[in-house]
């Protein structure tokens, strides 16, 4: 009971990380993608003014889950972060030099300086939720073992799960970015802006259902019993991914930008539970399972206790920090 509470727990902060980690990361691979110094001047004024006071609080939710599962599950954050040190340690320099050049560029008055921090930025946003995407295929198609260093460190995350995870992971975040910049547009009075974003929001998503769709026959070849366990299982959080997404595009079309920043939430959330649930009870694929990895329930009990206190403190600031931002923005427009 307590290992499955601490896992419940850790994967709502994957969740979490997803939803807005996932979104920030997108933004940058949108501002890669949004043409010349000029031509591109208003799509990352508006990126940047969208992400700017929240993307150094999105990350707190990947410490989180990297605590979580070193605190409750030792021995998986073990064969974990030994087998798969490669990736990890790219995202991790993606992370640090995506933030200091997102920094340096905004600091920056010369041209050439804002295009080298700027590239630095865009290219880290599209490469760090690649190397993240391949460390979860990684772990769902079961080629961690248990130990230190006990799997391929290679072929541990370059294979087909892992490289249809890192790509998924890719066009899903600028998907997130995508629609959530629809509604920051459309606030901010800049409907050019908003239909720009729309266009692009809908091109992603359909890239994502269609690598989600070659993705069947990816799983079905190498990661058979996450491929079974989606198609059973977890079908119906499978189904209701799809149709939120599929509902998302709708609303996108209809204009209903709020509204289609929730389903396109729901459409990450269902993806990430089903895979969860694919995989329950285990950990690590073919060895470990939740109760063999958790820790003692003195532990267990402890670390939840903690995140009960700290989550007072936490969450509150949380969506003190979102919900300011936000009424700033249409305090702002309304001031015209």
């Amino acid at each position: 009971m307590l290992a499955d509470a601490a896992l419940t727990v850790m994967w709502v902060g994957l969740t979490c990380y997803a939803l807005f980690g996932g979104a920030d990361f997108g933004a940058g691979v949108w501002d890669l993608l949004a043409g010349g110094a000029e031509h591109g001047r208003a799509r990352r004024e508006l990126i940047e003014h969208s992400i700017g006071p929240v993307w150094e609080a999105n990350h707190v939710w990947l410490i989180f889950v990297v605590v979580m599962l070193w605190s409750a599950f030792s021995p998986v954050f073990a064969a974990v972060m030994s087998t798969l040190y490669i990736p990890l340690t790219l995202a991790a320099l993606g992370i640090i030099a995506r933030g200091a050049a997102f920094a340096f560029r905004k600091a920056s008055t010369e041209l050439w300086q804002q295009r080298l921090f700027g590239a630095c930025f865009a290219l880290s946003s599209l490469l760090t939720p690649f190397f993240l995407g391949t460390v979860a295929g990684g772990v769902a198609s079961g080629r961690v073992p248990p130990g230190l260093a006990e799997g391929d460190v290679v072929t541990g995350w370059l294979n087909p799960t892992s490289l249809l995870g890192g790509l998924l992971a890719v066009v899903t975040c600028a998907h997130l970015a995508a629609v959530y910049l629809c509604a920051d547009a459309h606030r901010e009075g800049r409907p050019e802006l908003a239909a720009a974003f729309t266009r692009d929001a809908v091109v992603s998503g359909l890239v994502a259902g269609a690598v989600a769709l070659a993705g069947i026959a990816v799983l079905n070849a190498d990661a058979p019993e996450l491929f079974h366990g989606l198609t059973h299982r977890a079908l119906p959080l499978v189904i209701t991914s799809a149709a939120a997404g599929l509902t998302g595009l709708g609303l996108l079309a209809r204009k209903r930008f709020v509204a289609a920043r929730a389903a396109a939430a729901l459409a990450v959330a269902a993806i990430l539970w089903a895979w969860g649930a694919a995989q329950y009870p285990a950990l690590l694929v073919g060895s470990t399972t939740v109760t063999e990895a958790a820790a003692s329930a003195s532990v267990l009990s402890a670390v939840l206790v903690v995140l009960g206190v700290g989550a007072v403190v936490l969450v509150p600031s949380l969506w003190l920090l979102y919900a300011t931002f936000q009424r700033g923005a249409v305090d702002q427009h309304s001031s015209r």
